[in-house]
């Protein structure tokens, strides 16, 4: 997890990719993990830059082990 950071009481990071498609390739496997985990991230995408914001809002909008796993597991999609 070391190319997340935490600023604002969430887990941040950016990705770039060759172009649109495969970034929405990732995002479309982002979604899958997210739904996996019951926990939505918020999301950002234009062409191929991908950014995501990973806080528990349940928990007053703060980073939990629930952003900590969602990343890890996100990493690994790469």
């Amino acid at each position: 997890m070391s190319n997340w950071t935490e600023e604002h009481n969430a887990l941040k990071r950016s990705f770039k990719f060759q172009d649109f498609s495969e970034a929405f390739g990732f995002l479309t496997r982002v979604a899958i993990e997210a739904e996996k985990a019951q926990h939505h991230p918020e999301i950002h995408n234009v062409y191929n830059q991908v950014s995501i914001s990973l806080s528990t809002h349940d928990a007053g909008n703060t980073v939990t082990d629930k952003d900590r796993n969602l990343a890890a597991a996100i990493d690994k999609l790469l």
